[in-house]
């Protein structure tokens, strides 16, 4: 069945993305504003300051690195990786910016003090770019193996960066600083503001498929990083403007600080900090790990094992107050499942004790599903006035329960006797005994229902057509006395010669001759769909198409005459080389007829019987009273039912008693 997507929140809300465009515009209209009123770029030169902020933020923005590059580890994660390097190298850069204030290693400072921001952004920016990226597996793998390649030579760069902006004499960044700016400062931090702007728009187009304030906290801070280039761009050294940048460099990195913290402090653990940032491949496979996570805490809870949060709280970095929420979460869903499961096996129960089905069959599916919820379930049934489980002897004065070795056995009922015992584990809540109770009288009525339906094949469905007692059972409504023409196929049968032999032999070997013919001729009837109304003497009346709909019916009522004729002959072979000194049995002879006739219950409302009247069943009879023994004889219609199938002797038109008309006549000998 296909599944509905998860809710997610709205990527933007309006009145939030108003503020965050508003905070962001802010520092450029400042910017804008010291430029264009150069009276208000006032000059302040503080070197300890500058120096000390730079040092603070630097510090800050490696251990956020560092934090990140951890998560990328922990989750194999290449994009996660690549924003910690957006972290480091900046704030590698930044603090050689500082290093390099006047009055600190240089007493002038250097080239490399007014590039090093510069160089750092740009460097930054790259990796910004590549991280917003939607990397494949394939090159997020490559990207993650080359890490230690890619910090190897990002620091050897700012090592070599390092060493040329602060000893003297050494290279050109070793030089006093510029006095005023060049146009080909401003054109080096081209790439970088394009860089950042293209990573802001690529992130927030990920935040809106996977909204998270961790990604709104990134994707401020590429903002903010490419308002800094853009307010370095002039160059305007302990300027305002040149103090601006500093200042939204520092912001960019306190705001996704602030916003780890955040996190931290709701979630009680920093393993998941940086997840929502993390590649779509990883994104699953942290769901798949919490999903196999959760399923053994269930397992764990299931089997019984209070600690089992505390298993997954180390893989997981899970705190203490976090592990018990998860371990008492846990507990409440494997009750609920139990439950469920529970649940689900009472309705199996109940679907699967058809009618019909064994008694024994019929407890051994019932235990085979009820274990599978309720554990060590056992049935034990009546056995000489006594019921007995193993060593246990039970006997009830009422409906409750009893409790024994940690145990409760319920009485299963029927007819209100006690006809056995139900046994279930000792459950942890009252919820486990009620379900308990509930199965035990599921497992009474199906019991019960089984030994009913045991009696009724016994004493309903032997004394009648299996299709007659189906039809009863499915619609009782049909035993009402009344009935309705239809089209059916008649089939008589009985035994030639049966009087005189019943005047020549015993009673016994009558009936034992009547049992043994019908014992062959009862299941040609059955086995071809026909309705065996009743046995009278020796003769059988059976009516295909009625009361159960068959399309051939012709076809099948003289395909079983046939079948009867040659079961009968096989048995009076049989029966005359036992025999061959005592009197022959008779034989059988068949009519068959097609026509309409009035099918339904005729009798009493306190007796009845389901029969058949018309022509079409008395001609029957009067055909199969002008067969010869061993033969089958059908009438016109019926022969138009059988088309080209059927091998005949036709007998001409015979005059039939109670029938003023002619009744044409085959011989029916064999069918294709």
């Amino acid at each position: 069945m296909p599944t509905s997507p998860p809710y997610l929140p709205p990527a933007t809300q309006p009145v939030r993305g108003v503020v965050w465009v508003i905070h962001l515009s802010l520092p450029l209209f400042g910017f804008w504003l010291l430029i264009a009123q150069p009276h208000l770029n006032i000059e302040w030169q503080h070197n300890p300051s500058h120096f000390w902020m730079i040092v603070l933020v630097a510090g800050l923005n490696v251990g956020l690195g560092t934090l990140i590059s951890e998560a990328s580890r922990r989750r194999q994660d290449a994009r996660l990786f690549l924003v910690s390097m957006v972290f480091i190298s900046s704030a590698g850069f930044f603090f050689l910016h500082g290093l390099a204030t006047p009055q600190v290693i240089l007493p002038t400072g250097s080239l490399g003090f007014d590039l090093g921001q510069v160089v750092g952004l740009t460097i930054a920016s790259g990796f910004a770019f590549v991280s917003a990226l939607p990397l494949g597996e394939g090159a997020a793998r490559r990207v993650f193996r080359a890490q230690h390649l890619i910090r190897g030579v990002l620091f050897g760069f700012m090592a070599l960066w390092g060493l040329a902006s602060l000893v003297p004499d050494v290279t050109p960044l070793s030089r006093p600083p510029m006095t005023d700016p060049a146009a080909w400062v401003v054109w080096l931090s081209v790439p970088g503001l394009g860089l950042y702007a293209a990573a802001g728009v690529m992130m927030f187009l990920l935040h809106r498929r996977r909204p998270s304030p961790m990604l709104v906290s990134l994707i401020t801070a590429y903002a903010l990083l490419a308002e800094a280039v853009i307010a370095g761009m002039p160059q305007l050294n302990w300027h305002l403007t040149w103090w601006e940048w500093h200042v939204l460099l520092t912001f960019a990195f306190v705001f996704v600080a602030y916003s780890a913290y955040l996190q931290f402090r709701r979630e009680g653990s920093s393993a998941g900090l940086f997840d929502s940032v993390a590649l779509a491949a990883t994104v699953r496979r942290i769901q798949r790990d919490y999903d196999r996570a959760l399923e053994e805490l269930v397992e764990h809870v299931r089997r019984g094992e209070p600690l089992a949060a505390a298993r997954l709280s180390g893989k997981f970095r899970l705190s203490e107050g976090q592990a018990a929420v998860l371990d008492r979460a846990g507990r409440a869903l494997a009750d609920e499942r139990e439950l469920s499961e529970r649940l689900t096996a009472l309705v199996d129960v109940s679907t699967q004790t058809r009618v019909g089905l064994p008694e024994q069959e019929l407890l051994s599916t019932a235990l085979d599903r009820v274990r599978q919820a309720y554990g060590d379930v056992r049935i034990g049934l009546v056995a000489d006035g006594v019921v007995e489980i193993g060593s246990r002897s039970y006997e009830f004065a009422g409906d409750e329960p009893i409790r024994r070795d940690g145990r409760l056995a319920f009485p299963l009922t029927v007819k209100s006797r006690l006809a056995g015992v139900l046994e279930v584990p000792v459950g942890r809540t009252g919820q486990d005994e009620a379900l308990a109770a509930t199965l035990a009288g599921q497992l009474s009525i199906s019991l019960e229902n089984a030994r009913l339906y045991s009696e009724l094949h016994t004493l309903f469905r032997q004394y009648m057509s299996p299709d007659v007692a189906n039809a009863l059972l499915a619609d009782p409504s049909q035993a009402e006395l009344g009935g309705q023409l239809k089209e059916l196929t008649a089939l008589f049968a009985d035994l030639k010669g049966f009087t005189s032999f019943s005047e020549r032999v015993s009673p016994g070997e009558i009936v034992e001759m009547l049992n043994r013919y019908h014992t062959v001729a009862v299941p040609c009837v059955l086995a071809n769909g026909g309705t065996i109304v009743q046995f009278v003497g020796d003769a059988m009346l059976a009516l295909f198409n009625a009361p159960a709909t068959q399309a051939d019916h012709a076809r099948a009522a003289c395909r079983a005459a046939l079948e009867m004729q040659r079961a009968a002959s096989e048995v009076a072979e049989e029966m005359a080389w036992k025999r061959a000194d005592r009197e022959p049995w008779p034989t059988f002879r068949v009519g068959v007829n097609t026509g309409p006739a009035l099918v339904g219950n005729i009798g009493s409302p306190e007796l009845r019987g389901f029969n058949a009247m018309g022509d079409c069943v008395n001609v029957a009879a009067r055909l199969e009273s002008m067969a010869e023994p061993g033969t089958v004889v059908i009438g016109a219609a019926t022969l138009r039912g059988l088309g080209d199938d059927a091998t005949v002797r036709p007998l001409g038109e015979l005059s039939l008693k109670g029938k003023q008309e002619l009744v044409e006549a085959y011989v029916l000998t064999a069918m294709r």
